[in-house]
């Protein structure tokens, strides 16, 4: 099997062209092999294409534990470089069918190569019946208590559960994200980020991921800090994102969400299947 190692701000992920759909079924298993760091080639995710009839492509995400993510913000910006450089899909934007509906990504090319992808998110949703979460009313700094601890957290949907924790970095381990995402009040679980404030255009994050724990960055995850913040009125629209594994630039324009940022290839390769 031939493949691309591939990593957006140190998130990074497996690319397997499957348009062929020779794994079809295999998905899951395959996930968990491939990423485990010490008896498969290792990554956070597997991204595999495969053929879209609603757009010029499909994107299908696996998380490192073989569970299947919606939306992965890092990720499509690796799976668009993918395609082009692969010559897959061409032009300065591609359309690509995911879990979350059908996401625009606009390519900046320099040299016959993808050096930064733009990807229009979508639109947050704060409604706790999409995120989906059982709270009655939005979840906007609310105290909760996880494994013997009090968090105030903020919940949206943004193409995958988020809850944002604010405060110093310092006064958390990312791994008690564990204890948030499996809090019962998230039937699906969900993606945990710790936030700090820096500036009104600046923010720190760390995250912990559904179905994969602590990663370098989270595109999905900044973006939904981002909206966290700027709706309780912390940060611009406008903020420069701050993960372990680099920047990312989040936009909140109209109703939607624009995320900017690097997508490199690491290494090719072949796996004895």
């Amino acid at each position: 099997m031939k493949f691309t190692k591939m990593q957006g701000s140190g998130n990074d992920f497996i690319v397997i062209d499957d348009r062929k759909n020779k794994f079809l079924g295999k998905e899951s298993k395959l996930g968990v092999k491939l990423c485990n760091r010490h008896f498969g080639i290792g990554a956070d995710g597997v991204l595999i294409v495969r053929g879209s009839k609603i757009a010029q492509i499909k994107m299908i995400i696996i998380n490192s534990d073989g569970s299947y993510a919606s939306m992965c913000g890092n990720g499509i910006r690796c799976f668009a470089k993918y395609v082009w450089e692969n010559n897959i899909v061409k032009g300065s934007s591609i359309r690509i069918e995911t879990g979350d509906g059908i996401k625009e990504a606009f390519l900046n090319i320099d040299a016959d190569e993808v050096k930064e992808v733009t990807v229009d998110m979508g639109t947050p949703s704060f409604v706790p019946g999409e995120i989906p979460a059982d709270f009655e009313d939005e979840i906007v700094n609310k105290e909760i208590e996880a494994n013997g601890k009090i968090y105030k957290i903020t919940s949206l949907f943004m193409g995958v559960p988020h809850t944002v924790i604010f405060g110093r970095l310092e006064k958390y381990q990312v791994r008690e994200g564990k204890s948030v995402e499996k809090y019962a009040a998230f039937p699906q679980g969900t993606n945990v980020n710790f936030c700090e404030i820096i500036d009104k255009n600046n923010i720190k994050v760390k995250t912990w991921e559904r179905g994969a724990g602590p990663t370098l960055a989270c595109g999905t995850g900044s973006c939904a800090c981002v909206v966290a913040a700027n709706k309780l009125n912390f940060t611009d629209k406008k903020v420069k994102v701050t993960v372990p594994g680099g920047n990312i630039l989040v936009e909140i324009r109209g109703n939607n969400v624009f995320m900017t940022g690097p997508a490199e290839v690491s290494f090719k390769g072949e796996y004895d299947m």
